[in-house]
């Protein structure tokens, strides 16, 4: 009976979440209704519709004009489309500048984003040394075995990176670091010195160093980085080519309103 109930809990769930994009989607076709509108769009008692409005409008996705008035789409809605906006601009600038840099280092350049605990990968671009003809766009990521995720593990604050994390880290090498105690003292490194770098720790004989991308208020947004075999991207030519992946990174981060003062 336990489970029934629970199956019955999660469908209502996703029903309510099911009324409300219709909802929004109603209000975005028409401008503006009324609640007996909604409730007959929905098929379900004005109550029911009632209770749903209140819930979209106390996290600010619609708004009431005046008292007992048509409902409208609240500026909750434009935050959320910002959001995404500023991924799709991310993705469309990245694009240009992955391109120059792989031009100008020879290597193959990925710009890469946190997501639900990982690092997804959104640009990429190969120079005229790059071996590898793997597409890592749209591809999912270990944050602590990469050298973006490390950028952008660094960037969180410590519940963020330990949500990010979870309880065990895998290990993709013998390299890799599964230890939490090292990881964050590594973290601590990369927040000071302003790049991270993996040597074999996901792919043996593969090396990646990373720098992060900021949007406009300073934070870290994003982290482009440069990998190649290890036999060609030593410690040595990963700290020469830091600099010239920094100032592509702050220009970037220009282009998405960031302006280091």
């Amino acid at each position: 009976m336990r489970n029934q109930d629970s199956g019955n809990a999660t469908g209502s769930q996703v029903q309510s979440v099911d009324r409300a994009i219709t909802v929004l989607e109603l209000l975005a076709r028409n401008g503006e209704s009324g609640i007996t509108e909604i409730a007959g769009e929905l098929g379900v008692h004005k109550s029911t519709a009632s209770r749903l409005l209140s819930v979209l409008e106390s996290h600010g996705l619609v708004e009431q004009l005046g008292e007992r008035g048509k409902y409208v789409i609240g500026f909750g809605v434009v935050r959320l489309a910002g959001a995404a906006t500023g991924r799709m601009d991310l993705a469309k600038l990245g694009r240009q500048t992955c391109q120059a840099l792989a031009e100008e280092l020879g290597e193959t350049v990925n710009i890469a984003i946190a997501d639900d605990g990982v690092a997804i990968n959104l640009s990429q671009a190969r120079g005229s040394a790059a071996i590898t003809t793997q597409n890592w766009t749209g591809q999912r990521t270990p944050l602590h075995a990469t050298s973006s995720g490390k950028v952008l593990l660094a960037a969180m604050d410590d519940a963020d990176r330990k949500r990010a994390l979870g309880p065990d880290l895998e290990q993709y090498t013998p390299r890799t670091t599964v230890d939490a105690g090292e990881l964050e003292a590594e973290l601590e490194r990369v927040a000071e010195d302003g790049y991270a770098a993996s040597f074999e720790e996901l792919e043996l004989g593969m090396h990646a160093v990373a720098v992060p991308v900021r949007g406009p208020g300073g934070e870290v947004v994003a982290a482009m980085s440069a990998s190649g075999p290890s036999y060609r991207l030593s410690k040595q030519r990963i700290r020469q080519i830091v600099q010239p992946m920094t100032e592509a990174a702050r220009e970037l981060s220009s282009q998405l309103g960031y302006f280091a003062r």
